[in-house]
């Protein structure tokens, strides 16, 4: 089997020059943890097509306890995979586009650049 080459003998390819590592922000880190979980896959795919929901109908739509449902939507949020807001004293959630984009475009640049 042919030997990898060690940290010092690996090149650029042949007419790119080295590119210097770019880190993942601290905000692609925590999308990227939002998405590590099947319980918190299952809760994005509620949000398909701009649907907008409580705590209560997401525990109810996924099969989880409320407190779960809460939990997993606090890390989806601090992911930038959902957003928030007040509506009287019920907090309804949807996805994050944006959030999801800006992320997805940090990845990519970093995937580019190390890969």
């Amino acid at each position: 089997m042919a030997r990898q080459p060690d940290t010092a003998e690996r090149k650029a390819a042949p007419g790119c020059a080295p590119a210097e590592p770019i880190p993942l922000s601290p905000a692609t880190h925590d999308f990227l943890k939002a998405l590590a979980s099947p319980t918190r896959q299952r809760i994005m795919m509620l949000f398909a097509r701009g649907a907008e929901l409580s705590v209560n109908e997401v525990a109810e739509q996924a099969g989880i306890g409320q407190s779960t449902a809460s939990q997993q939507l606090d890390l989806l949020r601090r992911g930038a995979v959902v957003t928030a807001r007040r509506e009287g004293k019920t907090v309804l959630y949807r996805a994050d586009r944006n959030g999801s984009a800006t992320a997805l475009a940090d990845l990519q640049t970093y995937l580019q650049n190390c890969c």
